[in-house]
């Protein structure tokens, strides 16, 4: 199953990557291994993540050791990455 990055995720898959380098010094490294083994992960188990109580008919998978999460739905032909959510930082826009 093909995997897909909507433009949404484009700034938080960038913000992904500046975390691993500002936290870890082989960061990008790191993230980049990260990165693939997530991929790898949802291609071979797009179901892993649980349902979201954010999108309806969307799904998210909590990347172990890390603030982050991704925010994604299944397609008949493809996985859409909709966000990777930093789970530190308010990602709704609200005002509260």
């Amino acid at each position: 199953m093909k995997l897909v990055f909507l433009a949404s995720a484009v700034p938080d898959l960038r913000w992904f990557k500046a975390y691993y380098v500002s936290v870890f010094p082989d960061g990008r490294e790191r993230a980049d291994r990260q990165f693939l083994a997530i991929q790898s992960l949802l291609k071979a188990n797009p179901y892993i993540g649980h349902p979201s109580d954010k999108i309806d008919g969307a799904r998210e998978h909590h990347v172990l050791r890390t603030p982050f999460t991704f925010l994604y739905r299944v397609r008949d032909d493809r996985i859409e990455v909709m966000r990777v959510l930093d789970t530190r930082a308010d990602w709704s826009g609200g005002d509260d």
